[in-house]
């Protein structure tokens, strides 16, 4: 059973703790003549309806969107029939502000996806439970939280994003100061930095970058200010991005390449280019909430996705790159080959990220959003 909330504007959504009504229900038959010739007939498809009620709920919350969500969630409820797994769907951002809110009396079991550098404050803030999965040798050691209170199960790169139908491969930006070309001014869409993991790395990375450069973020800062310039809208549903750029409302955009590859396969015309400089690889971190009332679950859970099974099923459906290292290459698709060719990663400091990433977030909000080009941008 799926529980998704605001985050990707799921189709039939129900809002969360309410369960969704059945077609059937488990209560007494009328008593009149036809419902008891009835009542056994329906007793058995009464008896299914609440048996499936009694299944294990196990919540999970996400911002990995329906691809994926869906994708786990009948995998692992084949693999644990027991159990029914119910997601919400938001922004990373938006997670940590909803299991810190919720600390007194948590609502979720685990925590599926997000960049360590958020998860790093939740285990900061006593959020996570410590699990150390079966296969977190399997993983790089940048991928490892401390205390065993996360660890990576996907890379997610981020991607310069442009209409195809519109730019040509060679005149779309190639690196990250192509973006502020006068030419794109007012083309660029932005999904809204606040919300979400991977604008907030990226904020990061740029910041951080000045700041290694001269000492100061005052660099840093100068150059979004500049990108504010450029932004017709800063986008606050993230499955809307990809489909703005493809309908021209944008023509270019910076985004995670898993949405991007997943809008590709529904045919939406957009098109990726990984910057010449150097991209953030976000560690895509998975955790069990603190104070969980189905810890057996939740661990087993954790188990799934980084299984080797689950892993190759991710990014062969759902155009996830596995943070595993030991997977045989011949059984990942072809995407993944090529990414780990043609990508570069920059060096970030994480844990500079982690302690410094929510100061300026809040100072790009109050002094940068809206104000580019001396007030005059777009994206307020």
């Amino acid at each position: 059973m799926l529980a998704s909330g605001a985050g990707r504007g799921e189709r039939g959504a129900v809002p969360f703790g309410v369960r969704r009504p059945s077609a059937t229900h488990c209560h007494e038959p009328l008593p009149s003549p036809l419902s008891r010739l009835l009542a056994g007939a329906l007793a058995a498809g009464l008896l299914a309806a609440c048996s499936r009620d009694s299944r294990t709920p196990l919540v999970i919350y996400s911002p990995h969107g329906r691809d994926l969500l869906t994708l786990v969630e009948r995998r692992f409820e084949a693999r644990r029939p027991d159990v029914d797994v119910r997601w919400l769907d938001m922004g990373s951002q938006e997670v940590y502000d909803r299991v810190r809110s919720e600390r007194a009396n948590p609502q979720a079991d685990v925590w599926f996806g997000g960049p360590s550098v958020i998860l790093a404050l939740a285990a900061r803030d006593s959020l996570l439970e410590p699990f150390r999965p079966g296969w977190a040798d399997a993983i790089a050691p940048r991928g490892r939280g401390p205390g065993d209170l996360f660890f990576a199960a996907y890379e997610t790169p981020a991607v310069i994003v442009y209409a195809e139908s519109a730019v040509a491969r060679t005149e779309a930006p190639q690196d990250w100061d192509d973006v502020l070309d006068p030419k794109w001014r007012g083309k660029v869409i932005i999904r809204d930095p606040l919300a979400s993991g991977t604008m907030r790395a990226v904020w990061g990375l740029v910041i951080a970058r000045g700041l290694a450069a001269t000492g100061d973020t005052a660099a840093g800062f100068a150059w979004l200010r500049r990108l504010d310039a450029q932004t017709r809208e800063y986008v606050q549903n993230p499955a809307l991005v990809s489909e703005k750029v493809a309908r021209q409302e944008g023509l270019i955009t910076i985004w995670d390449l898993p949405d991007v590859l997943i809008s590709r396969r529904r045919g939406l015309p957009v098109g990726y280019v990984f910057p010449k400089s150097g991209t953030v690889a976000i560690v895509d971190a998975i955790a069990v909430v603190r104070g969980t009332r189905r810890p057996e679950v939740a661990r087993s859970f954790v188990e799934f996705v980084g299984s080797p099974e689950m892993q190759i099923a991710a990014a062969r459906e759902a155009f996830r790159l596995p943070a595993r290292l030991d997977l045989p290459a011949d059984s990942l698709p072809d995407w993944v080959r090529d990414v780990r060719r043609d990508m570069r990663v920059a060096l970030v400091d994480w844990d500079l990220l982690a302690a410094r990433g929510p100061e300026w977030m809040r100072w790009w909000d109050q002094n940068v959003r809206g104000k580019g080009a001396g007030g005059r941008g777009k994206g307020g």
